[in-house]
C-alpha cells in the first residue's frame, strides 16, 4: 500500500457530547481511500499532542506519509505542529479530492448520530476574503483568453519552462478528454515583469481563474488555500464576451484550464505555466 500521502482534516464538527461540549473530528484517509481513519476530540483537548497521538495509532499499520495534505486553514497549524514533532512535512493544497468526498459523506452520516446538534453544516465552507488587486509592479503588458488543444498541453510541459505546475491527475489523458478538444486559459504578455509575475504566481499556488460579472467585470484567481486577486478588470463588451465562452469551455472540459505567463507573444519562451481546475 502507498501511503507516502495523507489528506487530513481536524476541525469542529455539528457535533456536541452529553456534556454540550463541542466535538472536534479528525479525518485522515489516502489519495485513493484505501486508508481511512477517523478520530474524534472534545474541544477542550485540542491540541498537537493528541494528534500525535492518532497520528501515530494510524502509523502503526504502516509507515507515516512522507507528506500530509491540508486544505482547511483553521487545521493547518496544529496539523503542522503535530507533523513537525513526527518528522513529517504539510502540504497546504485545496488539491485534496478524496478528502473532501468523505467530508461530504460524513456530513450525511452526521445526522443519523445521537451527538448531532441539528444545526446546517457545509464540510467544505471556507472563510474568503475578498479579492486583493495585483501589485501594479507585478503586471505584465496585456492578457488575454486563448485555447489549447488537449492534445497540445503534452508538447507544452515537455519545453524547458522555468516555472511549470502540472499536476498528473489534470493532464487531459487522465481526464479522458479528447486531444483535439479546446482546453480554455488565459495568456499573460509579462514583457520586463514576466518573470517576477511568475515567481510572484508560484509562491501564490493558483488554483482557478474564473471570470465574474459585474460593473467592471473581472477576471479572479483563486490561490492558495483561500486567497483571492484581481487579475484584470474590464467593461469592453467583446472581452466580456470572450469572458463568458471561456467559462462555457471550462464546462466541456471538466473544468481543466491554464494560465501561462510569456515575456511575448513570439511563442520562443514561457515564464511559467498552470494547469487548474
Amino acid at each position: 500500500m502507498n501511503n507516502s500521502i495523507w489528506q487530513a482534516d481536524f476541525y469542529r464538527r455539528p457535533l456536541k457530547d452529553k456534556q454540550d461540549q463541542q466535538l472536534w473530528e479528525l479525518l485522515i484517509c489516502t489519495p485513493t481511500r484505501s486508508l481511512e481513519f477517523t478520530a474524534i476530540c472534545p474541544q477542550s483537548e485540542v491540541n498537537a499532542h493528541w494528534l500525535v497521538e492518532q497520528l501515530r495509532k494510524v502509523g502503526q499499520g504502516q509507515d507515516l506519509p512522507d507528506t500530509i495534505q491540508v486544505f482547511r486553514p483553521q487545521s493547518l497549524g496544529l496539523i503542522e505542529t503535530a507533523a513537525q514533532m513526527l518528522g513529517v512535512k504539510v502540504e497546504a493544497t485545496r488539491h485534496t479530492t478524496a478528502l473532501k468526498q468523505w467530508l461530504l459523506e460524513r456530513a450525511q452520516q452526521y445526522q443519523e448520530m445521537k451527538t448531532y446538534t441539528g444545526e446546517f453544516y457545509d464540510p467544505l465552507k471556507l472563510d474568503s476574503p475578498p479579492p486583493v488587486p495585483l501589485a501594479e509592479n507585478l503586471w505584465g503588458d496585456r492578457w488575454r483568453f486563448a485555447t489549447l488543444p488537449a492534445g497540445n498541453i503534452k508538447d507544452i510541459i515537455e519545453r524547458p519552462i522555468p516555472i511549470l505546475a502540472v499536476p498528473e491527475f489534470l493532464l487531459p489523458l487522465n481526464l479522458g478528454l479528447s486531444s483535439t478538444l479546446p482546453i480554455p486559459g488565459v495568456v499573460i504578455d509579462g514583457g520586463r515583469q514576466s518573470m517576477r509575475l511568475a515567481q510572484w504566481l508560484e509562491a501564490a499556488q493558483p488554483y482557478f481563474l474564473k471570470y465574474v460579472s459585474g460593473d467592471p467585470d473581472g477576471l479572479i484567481l483563486e490561490a492558495g488555500l483561500v486567497d483571492r486577486w484581481v487579475v484584470a478588470t474590464f467593461s469592453d463588451r467583446e472581452v466580456s464576451l470572450a469572458a463568458q465562452v471561456y467559462e462555457e469551455r471550462k464546462q466541456h472540459s471538466q473544468g481543466l484550464h491554464f494560465l501561462l505567463v510569456q515575456p511575448d507573444d513570439s511563442g520562443m519562451t514561457y515564464s511559467g505555466f498552470w494547469l487548474l481546475h
